[in-house]
């Protein structure tokens, strides 16, 4: 989909935009399968059973970069 003349309208504007559009869409029954929510609740039981690490985003991006020269 797109936005026909969106170059037209300031920063603020499409900010003011993108919030309506973001409100509009969380209001409504986001539905989760059931294999997603058993995905969910078991990464959630990793994080409280400490058994998972976390990576900064800059750590991400060196990891990548390091993997993309190697």
């Amino acid at each position: 989909m797109k936005i026909k003349d969106l170059d037209k309208y300031t920063n603020a504007e499409k900010i003011l935009l993108a919030e309506e559009l973001w409100e509009s869409v969380s209001k409504e029954k986001l539905e989760l399968s059931d294999t997603m929510k058993q995905e969910l609740d078991r990464r959630i039981s990793l994080v409280e059973e400490d058994k998972t690490e976390f990576y900064t985003w800059e750590d991400v991006k060196n990891a990548l970069k390091k993997n993309r020269n190697a």
